[in-house]
């Protein structure tokens, strides 16, 4: 049975969520500071992290940094009341996988944590670096390197290259991509995906992604 960590300072809020997950058969753990929270997760104990982003001591952000720099790979659901798109795009550029909204309906919250769990079980069972043309990834320590160079990638950037590492030679689409790495709708005319992909370029070589004209983008 996974074990669910929630770190949200608002107690009705967190007595809801961990009531609603223990009816679906998670063992869950509250805790209301942000200092908490980061060392709960790096126990090592939890599956997932629910994380609200006004949180005491250390805020959500916070939290996000210390984890993903101590290359801590716990999935980690935002769910918060700030619902800009600035406030989004920080929680995912920071390393979150999901960011949610409040007031939110429970189910939703339900099958996102079901989706990241389901996500990571995956990637533990499959082979820990992936190797594409001289092109390494290492899916537990979140390294990445072209020969013996290593990258520095973003959480998102690294995320979009394994996806397309996963699939070598794959042609993915741009409705493709959106959905697996970012994990919600973006506008149809957006162009975060070219961003992206120009960013990897830049970091890993251009011509290690090739453009497939009107169809996506391909590794390999």
């Amino acid at each position: 049975m996974d074990h669910i960590l929630i770190a949200e300072d608002e107690e009705h809020i967190a007595r809801f969520v961990g009531k609603g997950l223990r009816a679906h058969h998670f063992h869950t753990t509250v805790v209301r500071d942000g200092r908490e929270a980061v060392a709960y997760a790096m126990s090592g104990r939890y599956a997932l992290l629910v994380l609200d982003l006004g949180l005491p001591g250390y805020d959500g952000y916070a939290v996000l940094r210390h984890l993903r720099e101590a290359r801590n790979p716990i999935p980690i659901v935002i769910l918060t009341a700030r619902d800009g798109v600035r406030d989004t795009v920080a929680g995912l550029e920071g390393g979150a996988d999901d960011y949610m909204t409040k007031p939110f309906r429970f189910e939703e919250l339900l099958a996102r944590v079901r989706l990241r769990l389901r996500s990571s079980a995956g990637a533990q069972g499959d082979a820990s670096v992936l190797a594409v043309d001289g092109l390494s990834l290492d899916l537990r320590t979140r390294r990445a390197a072209v020969g013996d160079r290593e990258v520095d990638l973003s959480a998102r950037e690294f995320a979009l290259l394994e996806l397309m590492m996963r699939h070598p030679g794959q042609v993915l689409s741009r409705e493709q991509i959106l959905d697996r790495v970012w994990g919600f709708d973006f506008d149809p005319g957006s162009n975060v995906v070219d961003v992206y992909v120009r960013q990897l370029r830049r970091k890993i070589g251009a011509d290690r992604i090739s453009t497939v004209r009107g169809v996506g983008y391909r590794c390999g």
